[in-house]
């Protein structure tokens, strides 16, 4: 620690320090710190106090996550080019991530919900530092891509201040808690859940018994089990809206799921309780995640999912165990001051409806504004009412796009917008008689395009237009069917325009192609001397019913040809179906083998000097190469709960520094003892999670624990360093000198660095814990 920095320079840019200023105390003040921890954490990783898998995994869980060529190399189809980003080789933010590699920001919008002024900041934030869009995602997140790490903060604010927060959209930790956007206005959903779906985010957010998970962890809701807007059935843990009749009285409540996930091996949640009351959700989880952190996988990245835990025990092994842990868990206040306002949610339409009707032709055409009806629009269940889905391609949305939709909302309909997991946009409550000029002022704004949830409406990864882990284009796969299918939808049979395309870009699954009528994902072969894009086709995944059903892979088919794939498996569903047979019934009924043969002549690749065009990926120019596949972070690090107490303590630390710079002594002394207290604490939690936050009780389990054993002596200074915390615990932090201050600071040092030690010896002995 050098003591040679001021706060000031520690925020960065003076736009950061602006904002900074300007949107202090106007947000939740426990946000505001943890904005100011990243802050000093990032100033410490620039000083080379945090080694680099922590650092990373630290920005995960604030949802800064890496981008492709941010290694410093990017392929340029003949050989790997360096890019001179300013500190390439001496400054990194993570295991081969450059600092000033442009990367993205994960924006977590619980339930898919936002408000017109959210929609404004995000589109500054998109226009400021990104490029101007703002990408919708699979899971209702909003994503901004090429953002510079320094940047960070200052959204960070924006946002908070706004609202939202970023906390825990990416790492090991539980992600955005998903939900159908038309709860609550649709007539097949049990009641609502948007409210219990909130509830579950402010429960999990920042929770100590979700900070020690091996992976993420993935939670969805949905009103009703028929339809596919909520997706349980692939989810970690999921809810279905359920009612139940107990003692005469009507009971909300909720079947629930656990063990669903996509990925290189799918698996469907299993049915954990056909009726949970709405009072055991918050228990229930916080259980579930208890056992997870305990017994799930941490060591083989690819099995440290609890799906696969799930598996291996069996649900009802599983079930005792939770429930086990259910009847040992200490009441906590949240769990009913959370639930019980739920009961108050209530969406308010900004109109009544008028008595005009939705099928008056538009000024601008009736044949656009009726497919638009027929595709986009739907009633809700409350009379006069309408949603809308504004289909966004590829997920995209611009600035300017964001904020004319913003002004469109608040003509309209106030507040309730919605995200969608197939990366679109839901307006509620419109007025029955607005539809007519809700579709000119989309028409104006390019979002009024139709064919909403059919085949046009494609859902897509970012693949390798900015994923580390991409194989295939994805995007530029989905633009180039969309493009193409668009074109002839209005002459299209409607079973087949009325099929999903899902692409992802890597077998990872972020599009979600194992739940599509036709799903895509990518793959690369070697052809004579070169590498061809190519993508896996797998058919027959169950959409609805809450993603009922995974499809299976077929065959692997050139990119260039799968236009040519959709078209021919379009043809022989026409032709071959059986009355309303239903496209997963087809594919099941047609033998593998036969649907492997009716397109055994598209996987032929022809050779380099025949079609070039073959080897250059869609949307790209470049020869195909898989060179610039690098180390994905949806994984994120195993970084222990050990790791993260002694990175806090180093930032405590650094902070009594700054204090002493300042003049203000008793503070100092204050937060060096504090900063002795929490790495005393993290070599705790490596033995028991459940330690407590209170200094006095983490010296006392610290004694029993590590001096006691004799465990964190050194060799020869035995019991020096633990002394330095008991003397500062007894001296207390009033009436230091300057001189004894300067010295409690550089003892906390030490006893800090005789943590590390411990942490590192028992780390190698694998030094057994006390019962």
């Amino acid at each position: 620690m050098t003591g040679q920095v001021s706060q000031k320079e520690i925020s960065g840019s003076e736009s950061a320090k602006l904002w900074k200023r300007c949107l202090s105390g106007k947000m939740p003040p426990s946000w505001e710190k943890e904005i100011g921890d990243f802050e000093t954490e990032m100033f410490l990783k620039k000083q080379g106090k945090i080694e680099d898998k922590v650092f990373a995994e630290t920005r995960l869980r604030r949802g800064v996550y890496g981008q492709r060529y941010d290694n410093g190399k990017r392929h340029d189809g003949k050989e790997d080019r360096p890019i001179p980003y300013p500190t390439l080789g001496k400054l990194s933010k993570g295991p081969m991530t450059e600092w000033d590699a442009p990367g993205m920001q994960r924006i977590k919008i619980p339930w898919g919900g936002l408000n017109p002024d959210q929609m404004d900041v995000l589109a500054d934030l998109a226009e400021e530092y990104s490029d101007s869009i703002c990408h919708v995602t699979t899971r209702q997140d909003i994503q901004l891509h090429y953002v510079h790490i320094e940047d960070t903060p200052s959204i960070f604010r924006r946002l908070a201040a706004m609202g939202i927060t970023t906390r825990e959209a990416c790492g090991n930790s539980v992600r955005n808690v998903t939900a159908c956007p038309i709860a609550g206005v649709c007539s097949e959903a049990a009641f609502d859940v948007t409210p219990y779906a909130d509830a579950m985010f402010r429960f999990a957010l920042a929770h100590p018994d979700i900070q020690d998970f091996g992976r993420k962890f993935k939670i969805a809701f949905s009103g009703c089990k028929n339809n596919p807007c909520g997706l349980v059935t692939i989810h970690d843990m999921g809810y279905i809206a359920a009612k139940k009749i107990v003692d005469g009285v009507e009971k909300k409540g909720f079947e629930m799921v656990v063990g669903g996930g996509l990925g290189p091996l799918p698996y469907q949640a299993k049915l954990f309780s056909e009726f949970i009351p709405v009072e055991e959700m918050l228990p229930l989880a916080q259980a579930v995640w208890r056992i997870y952190a305990r017994y799930g996988e941490k060591k083989k990245r690819n099995r440290a999912r609890i799906k696969f835990l799930v598996a291996d025990w069996g649900i009802e092994k599983f079930k005792q165990m939770v429930m086990d842990e259910r009847a040992k868990l200490p009441v906590d206040p949240r769990w009913k001051e959370l639930i019980s306002p739920v009961e108050k949610y209530e969406e308010r339409p900004l109109k009544t409806p008028s008595a005009t009707r939705p099928l008056t032709p538009s000024p601008q055409g009736r044949g656009d504004y009726e497919r638009w009806l027929k595709t986009n629009v739907r009633p809700q269940r409350q009379e006069g009412y309408y949603l809308v889905v504004v289909s966004l391609p590829l997920g995209d949305i611009t600035s300017n796009q964001m904020r004319d939709l913003a002004a469109i909302a608040r003509k309209y309909i106030r507040d309730t917008v919605r995200t969608t997991v197939e990366q679109n946009i839901v307006l509620r409550w419109v007025a029955e008689g607005d539809l007519p000029a809700l579709y000119d002022d989309l028409k104006k704004i390019d979002l009024a395009q139709p064919f909403a949830g059919t085949i046009v409406d494609i859902t897509a990864c970012p693949g390798t237009d900015t994923c580390k882990l991409g194989v295939s284009s994805s995007r530029g796969l989905a633009g180039e069917l969309r493009t193409r299918l668009a074109e002839k939808s209005v002459q299209m049979n409607e079973a087949v325009r009325n099929l999903h395309i899902k692409i992802s870009g890597c077998f990872n699954s972020c599009g979600q192609h194992h739940i599509a009528d036709i799903g895509f994902y990518g793959v690369s072969r070697k052809v004579g001397n070169y590498v061809v894009p190519h993508f896996q086709l797998i058919l027959g995944g169950q959409w609805t019913e809450n993603a009922a059903s995974y499809g299976m892979a077929v065959v692997g088919i050139p990119s260039k040809n799968i236009p040519a794939v959709v078209d021919r498996l379009g043809e022989m569903y026409v032709k071959g179906r059986q009355g309303d047979e239903k496209f997963q019934a087809f594919i099941q009924r047609v033998e593998k083998i036969q649907l492997k043969k009716a397109l055994e002549d598209l996987t032929v690749v022809p050779s380099h000097d025949e079609n070039p065009s073959f080897y250059v990926d869609w949307g790209d120019v470049r020869e195909y190469t898989i060179s610039d596949i690098g180390k994905g972070e949806c994984a994120g690090e195993v970084v222990s709960l050990t790791d993260f107490g002694l990175k806090a303590a180093d930032r405590e630390l650094f902070e009594a520094q700054v204090q002493f710079e300042a003049g203000n002594l008793e503070k100092t002394a204050s937060l060096a003892f504090h900063a002795m207290a929490t790495a005393a604490q993290g070599l705790i939690k490596g033995q028991n999670p459940d330690v407590s936050n209170d200094p006095e009780k983490i010296i006392i389990e610290f004694k029993t624990r590590f001096c006691d054993t004799e465990i964190f002596y050194d060799r020869f200074a035995r019991d020096q360093f633990a002394n330095y915390l008991f003397r500062a615990q007894a001296e207390g932090p009033a009436g230091l000198n300057k001189e004894k201050t300067q010295q409690r600071i550089e003892e906390a040092q030490l006893f800090i660095d005789a943590a590390y030690n411990c942490h590192a010896r028992m780390s190698m002995e694998q030094t057994s814990p006390l019962p």
